[in-house]
């Protein structure tokens, strides 16, 4: 058997032909919080498949949503590996990691995040803004996203001027201009009624079935239900992982 070096272990060919998109191996991540270490993942190991719909649930201070900052390359692990289609994160540079944050990832966050001087038309915009697209390139791309999530009639509304809802679906429409595979979404309807937030589910549903790979993090058990998967996690690591039956 040949040695693994470091450089064959930085892109895995056979986890691309085997469509699995997020890798993790013993990821760990440890905050120091003056003289005390705060273990908030301990070793989790984890493949999520293309076009997956997988929720990720735990309580408070579990882990989940740690977890998900380490998939969408907004923070780094203590130790362990993570692949993101194939790459080994750990070797990209600032740029590339940039650049997988804003084309490869849509993020949907509970506190929706729209700037709210800006219309809604211009929230979305944002992301292409930042990688360059031509003005007149990046108004049609935000229109054909915000026609998506039914918001046109209220694009060119502030978020002040809008319900939790509408601002949420102008945080999703955000989040998928770039035509991204992956979606991550954090609580994204923590701040939402029970009826605003099943027709915000209806549009990850339809996201899912246009191919998109969705991970959702959440505490409540109704809104994980969506999902095809549902992992558990409890003191930082994966207490249960199990499908769905539909």
């Amino acid at each position: 058997m040949p040695v693994e070096t470091p450089a064959a272990d930085s892109f895995r060919e056979d986890l691309v032909a085997s469509g699995v998109v997020i890798k993790t191996e013993d990821l760990a991540k440890v905050y120091v919080m003056g003289a005390e270490e705060v273990h908030a993942l301990r070793g989790v190991n984890l493949e999520i498949r293309k076009g997956e719909y997988v929720a990720i649930m735990g309580p408070s201070g579990s882990g989940k949503s740690t977890l998900m900052n380490l998939i969408g390359c907004l923070d780094s692990p203590s130790s362990g590996k993570y692949w993101l289609a194939g790459r080994l994160v750990s070797e990209l540079d600032d740029d590339e990691l940039a650049y997988i944050r804003n084309k490869e990832i849509g993020f949907v966050f509970q506190t929706f995040n729209l700037l709210p001087r800006a219309t809604a038309l211009h929230n979305v915009e944002l992301p292409l803004i930042y990688n360059g697209t031509p003005a007149e390139e990046r108004i049609e791309r935000a229109k054909k996203t915000l026609e998506m999530v039914d918001l046109i009639p209220r694009m060119m509304h502030k978020p002040n001027e809008l319900s939790g809802g509408q601002r949420q679906r102008v945080a999703i429409a955000r989040a998928l201009v770039n035509s991204p595979s992956i979606i991550l979404a954090d609580e994204p309807t923590g701040n939402l009624d029970s009826q605003t937030g099943e027709e915000i589910m209806g549009i990850f549903e339809r996201l899912h079935h246009q191919g998109n790979t969705i991970i959702l993090v959440t505490h409540e058990h109704d809104i994980a239900q969506h999902a095809h998967r549902i992992i558990h996690i409890r003191d930082g690591k994966i207490f249960s992982d199990e499908m769905v039956k539909k």
